[in-house]
């Protein structure tokens, strides 16, 4: 009777935002625009809005002509002298919180500043948010009568300075109000260990019992957990485990190669999946809909959204277009301005809306080739500087190649297939992708936390081709010559599988 009382109590609390969703909903536009011009005179005293005439910006036209597109190793400097203490530099109140993330080209890891605004009204809000749209869009659920199961990244927090850094969920973790962490579990104590394999041990001991309702996480990190429990308790299914289990809440990576695998340890008619589309620079979208594929695109989390058609794409030289002018069903890189300082930011990510009315959008991928089946976020840099690693070390010389994900089947991890043509073949193979392997670990911290004692990404299986095989494969699909050119990363297996038909035969 009381967990009844408890989740009645907190579904009408969070059912309240849902009138402020639909004043957004209604003056899309405005609340942009009333938005940007918030986030400008809030930092027009900082160092970077004195140096960019904050004060002199009055709309949208102005704000481009005196703030160029960023990119992080553009802004990296500024970022660096406030870890180190330095404030109000691009942003008016102290910054102490830096989310630890992979995709710089000339550094291991980025440093995105999480200000106390961006915790609170964007990434706490949108935690609200997700499970406010969930409520109402199923007015039955019992989701409050249990537990919420919340998996996050790599969760160690380091000091520096004056600073604190560490993945995104570490750091909500450890800002989390105390009525979130009672309806969540592990506890926060096993959520923070820093050790991957006794975490997920600690955490089938915390919830193994426990009466779970919801499950939060990255979608293959979640599997690799979900698989364990059923291997600890010899279950067929997780609904054995957890009879109550009615939502999975998911975001990160592409979730249609782990669907099917789900419906399978989840055989549940009425299961819900809702997708969220987050990252340490702030939270955008939140599906709002029972069984879409579409993400309504949230205006009043303190991102004001610029957007550059990929058609017209020049990186940090594109030109920009607002929500106002944004079209169905063309690719969009995305531009963010946030409440945590970031100033006309290119996150390298590619959406495209799906409705106008209200703005709702699906994610298309990156501005650059990459894999991210799993969160390793890998992309062309990454490969190229460690081929050229694995080709110094032993000697070799390649003159094509292609990478495809490997997809988890069952309980079988998954990996990375590679198909490499040499015109200067090393004298091993097996220690030229050991060497390979080691150079992406160094490279991609997000790739090195994927391997960790192969827990979600096996060791890379990787083909030696026959000479000219990419050539064959080019000729058959009449592609030679021109612009055409081989493929080198994809979130898809089509390439690699027509690649080894092509190499039977």
């Amino acid at each position: 009777m009381a967990f009844q009382i408890i989740n009645s109590i907190i579904s009408w609390f969070l059912k309240k935002r849902k009138h402020q969703i639909e004043l957004f909903l209604k003056y899309p536009i405005d609340v942009q625009d009333e938005l940007l011009l918030k986030l400008v005179n809030t930092a027009r005293n900082t160092t970077f809005g004195k140096e960019k005439n904050f004060s002199k910006i009055r709309n949208h036209t102005d704000f481009t002509k005196n703030v160029p597109i960023q990119k992080y190793e553009t802004f990296e400097p500024l970022i660096e002298r406030c870890r180190k203490g330095e404030q109000n530099l691009f942003w008016p109140t102290d910054i102490k919180w830096f989310a630890k993330s992979s995709g710089t080209t000339n550094a291991k890891s980025k440093f995105i500043p999480v200000s106390d605004e961006a915790l609170e009204y964007c990434h706490m809000k949108a935690g609200k948010d997700m499970l406010c749209l969930y409520i109402n869009n199923n007015e039955d659920t019992q989701l409050f009568t249990g537990k919420g199961l919340r998996l996050g990244g790599s969760s160690d927090v380091y000091q520096d300075n004056n600073s604190y850094f560490g993945d995104l969920s570490a750091i909500i973790i450890e800002n989390m109000p105390f009525w979130a962490d009672f309806s969540s579990a592990p506890s926060q104590e096993v959520a923070l260990m820093s050790d991957w394999e006794t975490k997920m041990d600690a955490i089938i001991d915390e919830t193994i019992d426990e009466d779970i309702t919801s499950l939060a996480g990255v979608p293959s990190w979640m599997l690799v957990l979900l698989n364990r429990i059923l291997e600890r308790t010899g279950k067929e299914h997780i609904l054995e485990v957890w009879p109550n289990l009615e939502v999975y809440f998911h975001g990160g990576v592409n979730f249609n190669p782990y669907r099917e695998q789900y419906k399978k340890i989840i055989p549940k008619q009425r299961f819900k999946y809702y997708e969220i589309y987050n990252a340490s620079e702030g939270f955008f979208a939140i599906q709002d809909r029972n069984n879409s594929k579409e993400l309504l695109l949230m205006l009043d989390y303190g991102i004001f959204y610029e957007f550059i058609p990929m058609s017209e794409y020049k990186g940090e030289n594109s030109e920009t277009i607002t929500l106002a002018d944004v079209k169905k069903d063309i690719d969009y890189a995305l531009i963010i301005t946030t409440n945590g300082g970031l100033w006309r930011y290119l996150i390298g990510d590619t959406i495209r809306f799906t409705s106008l009315e209200p703005y709702r959008i699906k994610i298309t991928g990156r501005t650059k080739h990459y894999i991210n089946v799993f969160g390793e976020e890998l992309n062309i840099e990454n490969v190229e500087d460690a081929l050229k690693l694995a080709c110094e070390k032993t000697e070799a010389t390649i003159s094509d190649y292609t990478v495809g994900p490997i997809f988890m089947k069952g309980k079988e991890k998954g990996g990375h297939e590679w198909i490499l043509e040499f015109s200067k073949k090393p004298a091993s193979m097996g220690y030229f992708s050991e060497v390979l392997d080691n150079a992406l670990k160094s490279i991609n911290s997000d790739y090195e936390a994927k391997r960790y004692l192969n827990m979600t990404l096996m060791a890379p299986k990787v083909h030696q081709a026959e000479e000219g095989l990419f050539y064959k494969w080019l000729k058959q699909k009449n592609k030679l010559g021109g612009q055409h050119k081989v493929p080198r990363l994809s979130n898809s297996r089509d390439f690699v599988e027509e690649l080894l038909v092509l190499m039977k035969s």
